[in-house]
């Protein structure tokens, strides 16, 4: 069932995800077109014009979490198959490197970083250790919060809540626990919401990196590959659910009479 928060994000990521397919379609345009002749400065806005859609998902991710942070933990508007590779409700930013290992590497045609110099490759290398301790640092905070859903303070509540339930306290007990329940778990939720900036911190840190180190050449070919990973990705994993619902569905109609 979606809260309203999920059902307005979910209206807005299908819109997003279809204008970032129309960018990827202009990048390989521009990729495949040999003879199309850009300045840098027709290619840095386009880099512009990516790097700003990404940051206008952030800002209304962002906004729609303060209202309601525990849809973005499980993403309805997601396959299963998303949220299966799904890191603290986004993409793991290690994953950028090896993506840029591949495609530095990857005889397929298409976009690609063959062309990297060993300046940038090291630049990139330095980037990607400080990328991975801050991954570490937000994974300990969020173990932090995890554990903390059995301190003392929680568990006390949660066996005067089960006493309350079995009629052992009277009810004006039971009002002030429901008030120390909302705020211990309005603490929870705060605690959520900091993971999932810090983690999106991080990720929007790992696309700036990289960017910086790669010309406006290189940086479309970048992007050009980190949209169609995500959008290939999407396109198998509703595939799949599709696929996986009809089945369900002819297995109903098989047992109904």
């Amino acid at each position: 069932m979606k809260s309203k928060v999920g059902e307005r994000f979910t209206e807005f990521y299908e819109k997003w995800i279809c204008q970032l397919d129309v960018y990827l379609q202009q990048l390989l345009y521009v990729s495949k077109d040999s003879t199309l002749v850009l300045t840098e400065a027709d290619r840095q806005a386009l880099v512009w014009k990516l790097t700003t859609h990404y940051k206008e998902y952030y800002t209304v991710k962002w906004a729609a979490a303060h209202e309601d942070v525990l849809v973005f933990y499980c993403p309805v508007w997601l396959s299963k198959l998303e949220n299966a590779y799904s890191w603290l409700t986004g993409w793991k930013p290690s994953m950028i490197f090896h993506l840029v290992d591949s495609m530095r590497n990857i005889p397929v045609p298409g976009p690609c970083l063959a062309e990297l110099t060993e300046e940038q490759v090291r630049k990139i290398e330095q980037l990607r250790v400080k990328i991975k301790l801050e991954e570490e640092k937000v994974e300990r905070e969020m173990e932090r919060q995890q554990v903390a859903m059995a301190d003392r303070k929680i568990v006390e509540l949660v066996r005067i809540a089960r006493r309350i339930r079995n009629e052992e306290l009277v009810v004006v007990v039971a009002g002030q626990v429901e008030g120390l329940v909302e705020v211990a778990v309005k603490g929870i939720l705060t605690g959520l919401e900091r993971v999932m900036k810090a983690a999106d911190c991080v990720r929007l840190k790992t696309l700036k990196g990289v960017l910086d180190v790669l010309n406006p050449s290189q940086s479309l070919d970048f992007l050009a590959g980190t949209c169609m990973l995500q959008i290939q990705l999407r396109k198998w994993g509703q595939r799949r659910d599709s696929q996986k619902g009809l089945i369900i569905s002819e297995m109903y109609n098989d047992l109904t009479f």
